[in-house]
């Protein structure tokens, strides 16, 4: 990411996450927000033109992608929740907007939001402009990840680490050094209490055809030219040693065709996930 500027592969997240919402029926993941956190000229662009981001069919997949992610985190928080848990962590929360639409506030889920302090302030001031209203049960945990331990983030926010807590990291895995990475699943691994993580990763280009591998270096070029280069790819039985060894005991990834089977199955529109993108459920118990 660029010193003093906000995540652009965020604003991207978010941009496909709107179109979702007008381009696919049904919908997978119902965001009434979406469009709230946009910047005002990109989201009239975006109205006028939803399938500018279509022009190749990767830029589909992604989209359905991105939208199944979303819709697994939140049906696992869903579960998490009506077997108590009452913290939720967002981290690399970029534009995500759960913590202003929290369907589970009635039961008293707190959302802790952890995101570099720039991307943070670009979203805080969106909301602000677009009228969004942040609840008191929201909190804004500014940390850089690459250099800050989770835990160190959350120490003073009011996150109780005694308390069996949920954790989504999404879109973050492969822009951090293995150093980073392994410091974060460790932070959540050895909580004392309860605590499910899911996120997301890709495999390394080679693991892929070659019409994937091609689609997989225009898009990696593409995320380097906005200064937020892919660094880290798992093979699944590696992630699987890496996950095991900082202390997660269970253990599901979801890889395509699951996502696919799950979220997309019978549609007449053709939406799905491509052959790229995983997505893990890890606890600690």
């Amino acid at each position: 990411m660029r010193e003093g500027e906000g995540s652009r592969t965020a604003e991207r997240v978010a941009a496909r996450r709107a179109v979702h919402q007008i381009l696919d029926d049904p919908v997978v993941f119902a965001d009434p927000l979406a469009w709230a956190v946009l910047r005002p000229a990109a989201a009239q662009r975006l109205r006028e033109d939803p399938r500018q981001l279509d022009r190749s069919p990767a830029g589909r997949f992604l989209r359905a992608f991105l939208a199944a992610r979303s819709r697994l985190a939140e049906d696992r928080l869903r579960d998490a929740v009506a077997r108590g848990v009452r913290q939720y962590v967002v981290v690399g929360a970029g534009l995500d907007t759960f913590a202003y639409r929290n369907p589970h506030a009635d039961a008293g889920l707190r959302v802790f939001e952890v995101d570099h302090p720039a991307t943070q302030a670009v979203k805080r001031a969106r909301l602000a402009d677009a009228g969004v209203s942040v609840p008191e049960s929201v909190a804004f945990v500014p940390a850089d990840l690459a250099s800050v331990p989770l835990g160190a983030a959350l120490r003073g926010t009011g996150f109780d680490p005694s308390t069996p807590s949920f954790f989504s990291w999404l879109g973050v895995v492969p822009y951090l050094e293995r150093q980073a990475i392994r410091a974060t699943l460790e932070s959540v691994a050895s909580l004392p209490a309860e605590a499910t993580l899911v996120f997301d990763y890709g495999a390394p280009p080679p693991w892929y055809r070659w019409l994937t591998r091609l689609a997989l270096r225009r898009m990696g070029e593409r995320v380097a030219a906005a200064g937020e280069p892919w660094k880290t790819f798992f093979r699944p039985a590696e992630l699987l040693r890496e996950l095991h060894g900082a202390g997660f005991r269970s253990v599901e990834d979801l890889g395509p065709g699951e996502l696919n089977r799950r979220y997309f199955a019978g549609r007449r529109d053709g939406l799905r996930v491509g052959g790229v993108g995983h997505v893990v459920v890890a606890a600690n118990r």
